[in-house]
């Protein structure tokens, strides 16, 4: 969810001058781009996984704070609900083993912190939403005790003007409503980071939305949401729902949501910031001393502060990332689209599907982006969120066609070339590449097993059912074998 803040209240006065020095910061970002030096010799790649807490029967364990307490390890950290904690993987370059690197440090860090938070009754489970969540889980006082998400929940129903309406239509149909921003505790996702330079975030960006619906298709793990089967990756639509500042009226009017795919294509980093700035008012108008100008013109790297805590309101699908380690700034693209599991074999093929694929198309020569409209991208992001991997998408040159069909024969070869232009080594590439086309193959997913799993329950009672699936889930998951060979 971003960096800490105080709890504090926000008046006319600070929201006039938080809109003066975050357009200043972005007059000094334009400058930057132009001028400063960035981290772009050796981009690392990086990634956070979110996790779900559950007890001995399968319910929620809200005891987020007991569970840190206990794995006492600073990778992890608090998240939005008490039943959530996140993971921050250190970050690595490909050519040197990272993706080794990322999964055997992510299979070792979450087994520790399952043997530490066990002892106090919470299990680690990795899926896109928590099926055996209902509507007593997300109640305000369920918000984890970091001032920085009351306050959020706070700003967003109050530029709401009204509790938060959640309506999806999937397998089955649920309406509800809320009085806080806890809905958005219950999507769980892998987030994937690649570091550009200036001149090559466009296009990574752009390969990224383009490919944005095959990566939930293949991926999706999220079918089901307080007791209702919805979407294959119903994290999407409630997502998109539980932080949406507007009312009814402003969605009429056209007012971007802060959620969001984008609406074209981009030829700069800027073009983002630049948008952030220009269509989302601030939620959190927090100001700093400094002056952003004065630092640069001093030869410092400015921290940017308000652009980057307002950036971090703002979830696109794949973000910009502006950031500054080691004295020195960098760029990045982060992909915030993947759900969270089944199992670390199953996240690491996402992230190499992803690394590899991303590469192939930003540095083809003929891009992608200039082939297939922006809609149309769009429009295949949510119909793989509804379908998953039984998705009909549109391709260029090929028109729609079965996600599966794209993968197998167009999209893992690129993947395996991308993978190759990083420096993966080839039976590392192979293996992990395989899991995807093993799914391909199988047509099985998360979501999919789960659902099916569900099904032969049909005679049990709702919750009843979920639990002893979630419980079934869990046990697969700790074997680390790929989803579509679980028995």
């Amino acid at each position: 969810m971003g960096e800490d803040v105080p709890a504090q209240e926000f008046t006319r006065a600070d929201r006039t001058r938080h809109r003066e020095k975050v357009r200043r910061n972005l007059d000094v970002f334009a400058r930057m781009l132009r001028e400063a030096q960035f981290d772009t010799d050796d981009p690392l790649t990086g990634l956070e996984v979110e996790l779900n807490l559950i007890d001995e029967t399968g319910d929620p364990a809200m005891r987020n704070a007991d569970a840190l307490e206990a794995i006492a390890d600073a990778a992890f950290q608090t998240e939005l609900g008490q039943f959530n904690i996140e993971i921050n993987v250190p970050p690595a370059r490909l050519r040197e083993g990272g993706l080794t690197t990322f999964e055997d440090g992510l299979r070792r860090s979450l087994n520790h912190a399952e043997e530490r938070s066990s002892a106090i009754g919470a299990h680690l489970v990795t899926i896109g939403i928590l099926p055996t969540l209902d509507e007593r889980h997300l109640r305000p006082d369920s918000i984890s005790a970091n001032p920085r998400y009351r306050l959020l929940s706070e700003q967003i129903l109050n530029a709401r003007g009204e509790d938060i309406a959640i309506s999806i239509a999937g397998a089955e149909r649920l309406a509800t409503t809320s009085e806080s921003i806890l809905p958005e505790a219950a999507c769980t996702s892998m987030q994937l980071h690649v570091q550009t330079s200036p001149d090559s975030f466009a296009p990574y960006w752009n390969a990224s939305q383009a490919i944005a619906g095959v990566q939930v298709a293949l991926a999706a793990n999220s079918p089901y949401l307080l007791g209702r089967e919805l979407w294959r990756e119903t994290r999407v639509p409630l997502f998109e729902q539980a932080t949406d500042t507007r009312s009814e009226e402003l969605k009429a009017q056209g007012v971007r949501p802060r959620v969001w795919f984008g609406e074209r294509w981009i030829t700069s980093v800027f073009d983002l910031f630049e948008e952030n700035v220009r269509y989302f008012p601030a939620l959190l108008p927090i100001v700093h001393d400094d002056d952003p100008m004065r630092v640069l013109d001093e030869g410092g790297i400015p921290a940017l502060a308000e652009l980057r805590l307002h950036n971090g309101t703002i979830y696109r699908w794949n973000r910009p990332i502006y950031d500054v380690a080691g004295g020195t700034p960098h760029l990045r693209v982060e992909n915030r689209l993947l759900p969270a599991g089944p199992t670390v074999v199953d996240m690491m093929a996402n992230a190499a599907f992803y690394f590899g694929l991303v590469r192939a198309i930003a540095e083809n020569d003929r891009p992608l982006w200039s082939q297939l409209s922006f809609r149309a991208a769009d429009e295949n992001f949510h119909t793989a969120a509804r379908d998953g991997i039984d998705a009909q998408l549109y391709w260029p040159s090929v028109g729609q066609v079965p996600v599966t069909e794209l993968v197998l024969r167009r999209l893992l070869p690129m993947a395996h070339e991308g993978l190759r232009s990083w420096g993966v080594a080839p039976e590392v590439g192979d293996r992990l590449l395989g899991v995807i086309e093993g799914r391909c193959l199988t047509g099985v997913t998360g979501a999919g097993w789960f659902s099916e799993r569900m099904h032969r329950r049909g005679g049990m009672e709702r919750f009843d059912a979920l639990r002893a699936t979630l419980l079934e889930y869990r046990e697969a998951m700790h074997s680390n074998e790929p989803v579509h060979t679980w028995s």
